[in-house]
């Protein structure tokens, strides 16, 4: 059998190697170089947590873990995450009791303040995935040809077109309900050893703000969902609002951290209405999206889904 695979983000990289797993050569397609930034797998680091609020997220993410230990167990930092909130009920407690995830309810945080009232919840199975060095790791023996747009799916002849677009999928597959915006990021210098990640969850529920470890700078943040819908094929900057946004929370939740962002960037968050993934097979097409702004942790379990798809 011969696979295609169009779009060498990080879902269409873990769909190739799952694809290898199991005997199958796939040729991979990509319109940029290879480590461009117009998409949504760029960068250092991605948050990994196995913490949700829903437990059939937990049990995804606990799948996708052993994936990332059988990719390269190195590709992880475990450095732990925190959830705080106004309220313990909007965290991933419950969730995580139901599938049986250790984690400890704390009242304080080092270097890390946790406003009056709020709680806690500590997790010690999570921390980043060194996003670039993990597309490149997936990539590890794959045919890739990039920067050849594939305009349609009836160019390709192979037997079957797994498609891993991202924010350019509904221009190849049509009838998705998919909202494309350009999201902005900041880096802030800290120093010391890697800090847990964060996850800040507003008072309604949502995964309001987050930061995690980046190598070089030593902190990434940014504001969850909190980008304006945008066109992948038109050039877009850090949205300077946003910036300032991330930037007073930085100085609030890290007092150890000077809050002057030295570095900034965007990504795409290519988002179903309930955020959701779409995964599945149409004749001789395999849908993979969208990541919706938190698909990356789940690269290897996905991956490996669309494979499986793919050798029906």
């Amino acid at each position: 059998m011969r696979v295609a695979v169009v779009g060498a983000g990080v879902m269409g990289c873990a769909t190739a190697w799952a694809l290898r797993e199991r005997g199958v050569d796939a040729t991979v397609y990509e319109q940029f170089e290879l480590d461009h930034t117009r998409g949504s797998s760029h960068g250092r680091s991605r948050i990994f947590r196995v913490a949700y609020p829903e437990p059939h997220w937990v049990r995804l993410a606990q799948e996708a873990l052993d994936g990332w230990n059988d990719l390269d167990p190195d590709i992880l930092g475990l450095y732990g995450l925190v959830e705080i909130a106004p309220d313990l009920a909007l965290t991933s407690a419950r969730a995580l009791d139901a599938c049986g995830v250790p984690y400890r309810i704390v009242t304080e945080v080092e270097d890390v303040v946790v406003p009056a009232g709020w709680s806690a919840v500590r997790v010690d199975d999570a921390g980043v995935v060194y996003s670039d060095r993990a597309r490149h790791a997936f990539l590890d023996g794959v045919e890739v040809r990039t920067n050849m747009r594939v305009a349609s799916l009836d160019d390709l002849d192979e037997d079957v077109v797994v498609v891993t677009a991202g924010a350019w999928i509904s221009r190849l597959v049509p009838g998705l309900d998919l909202r494309v915006t350009r999201e902005t990021v900041a880096y802030f210098r800290s120093d010391g050893p890697p800090s847990p990640s964060v996850v800040d969850i507003a008072a309604g529920g949502g995964h309001d703000m987050y930061s995690l470890h980046d190598p070089v700078h030593g902190l990434k943040a940014g504001a969850h969902h909190a980008g304006a819908e945008a066109d992948p094929d038109e050039p877009g900057a850090p949205d300077p609002a946003v910036v300032e946004r991330i930037a007073a929370w930085v100085g609030e939740r890290f007092p150890a951290v000077d809050p002057v962002p030295v570095e900034t960037d965007t990504c795409v968050y290519t988002s179903t209405p309930d955020q959701e993934f779409v995964l599945e097979r149409r004749g001789r097409v395999v849908v993979g999206s969208a990541c919706s702004g938190h698909g990356f942790k789940f690269a290897p379990a996905i991956g490996r889904r669309l494979a499986a798809l793919a050798l029906q």
